[in-house]
């Protein structure tokens, strides 16, 4: 199948004409702004820190600059920095590839989970890191005091230690950690805008590949999956089970102080606001669902079929401003090249697409 690669501009994600986001965050502002407004002094700060420290991101790009080199297909190149609480990348190299584990839970975490992402791709989709040209995978730990949140910055993975209260490490959920990557997966093939329906197709390409990592990682097959993104990263105190759910989109939190989960599952009930560059982490939820109602459909292990045709779409099919109903048809023309028209899988994709309400 012929690969057709885009470039992607570098531009800045804060205007609907740009098609890429530098600065592509797991934690919406939505919730940071709930918590700006319902938690304890303590929370509200804390949440203002992350909401300024996101603003500046986006508005100057953290280059990491040292060494540039391709290691040969199937060749793991991670290391780990730690910026030490500062907000300064990439920070002090603290494990390298092959090194031995650290007594810091967040460094091995990490370091594990980037290698758990790239041996997905690898595998399944025979792709040669982030950018299938070897990118080293280099990520930075303990970024700034209290930091709620992680990010893709264009060239490097970054996570912030959360504030106890709301937020664990953002290095606990490999699900969180193999989201951030595929924006980086995203950037280098597809480019989706970071606005709209192609940015919100932009974060459930992230959700997907993410569920996909933790599935495998768990040898969880479609049905034993729990198909939520971020387990483990709220705190025990926080009413919900993570940040986002693909299988029940709008259920994944419930809380007094983060509010509650505002994903729609179908298209009827699209959000049509300017918020969160018009809704990229809210109406991720209809692809989201109907990525996992086709999971379902089609069984096993969603990483096999589901996530192949879903993998080669973005690959092959999408360019920067793809709106749900291109996505879907896309996905439904590659289910039928993949696995034969009329086929259990592609009725599958079809059935899914027409589910959410994307397709009549």
């Amino acid at each position: 199948m012929a690969r057709n690669k885009k470039k992607s501009t570098g531009l800045n994600c804060e205007h609907p004409g740009y098609s890429r986001c530098p600065i592509c965050c797991i934690i919406p502002p939505h919730i940071l702004q709930n918590v700006a407004v319902n938690g304890s002094p303590e929370q509200r700060s804390w949440a203002f820190q992350t909401l300024n420290v996101s603003a500046q991101l986006r508005g100057r790009r953290n280059i990491v600059g040292a060494i540039s080199f391709a290691p040969s297909p199937g060749e793991k190149r991670r290391t780990i920095y730690d910026a030490r609480n500062s907000e300064n990348l990439p920070g002090t190299a603290v494990r390298h590839e092959g090194d031995p584990p650290s007594t810091d839970e967040a460094v091995n975490e990490a370091y594990d989970s980037a290698g758990a992402t790239y041996d997905l791709f690898y595998e399944i989709f025979d792709r040669n890191s982030i950018d299938d040209k070897g990118l080293r995978l280099d990520s930075t730990v303990h970024y700034g005091v209290k930091y709620d949140n992680a990010f893709w910055n264009g060239d490097q993975m970054v996570y912030g230690d959360g504030d106890g209260q709301l937020f664990q490490r953002f290095t606990k959920s490999i699900d969180v950690i193999a989201h951030e990557l595929t924006h980086g997966v995203v950037q280098y093939e597809a480019g989706l805008q970071y606005y709209g329906e192609p940015g919100a197709l932009n974060e459930s390409f992230a959700d997907v590949f993410g569920a996909l990592v933790k599935q495998k990682t768990k040898n969880q097959t479609a049905q034993e999956a729990d198909w939520i993104i971020g387990e483990g990263l709220l705190a025990t105190t926080v009413k919900g089970v993570g940040i986002r759910s693909l299988k029940a989109p709008g259920t994944a939190y419930d809380d007094p102080v983060m509010g509650q989960d505002p994903q729609p599952a179908y298209m009827k009930d699209k959000y049509t606001g300017l918020e969160d560059n018009a809704g990229v982490h809210i109406n991720s939820g209809i692809p989201n669902h109907a990525f996992y109602l086709a999971a379902m459909e089609i069984g096993g292990y969603a990483w096999e079929k589901t996530g192949k045709i879903w993998y080669i779409t973005l690959r092959d099919r999408l360019r920067a401003n793809a709106n749900f109903k291109t996505a879907a048809n896309a996905t439904i023309k590659v289910a039928g090249e993949l696995y034969g028209n009329d086929s259990q899988e592609q009725k599958a994709v079809q059935n899914a697409w027409k589910k959410v309400g994307v397709l009549s």
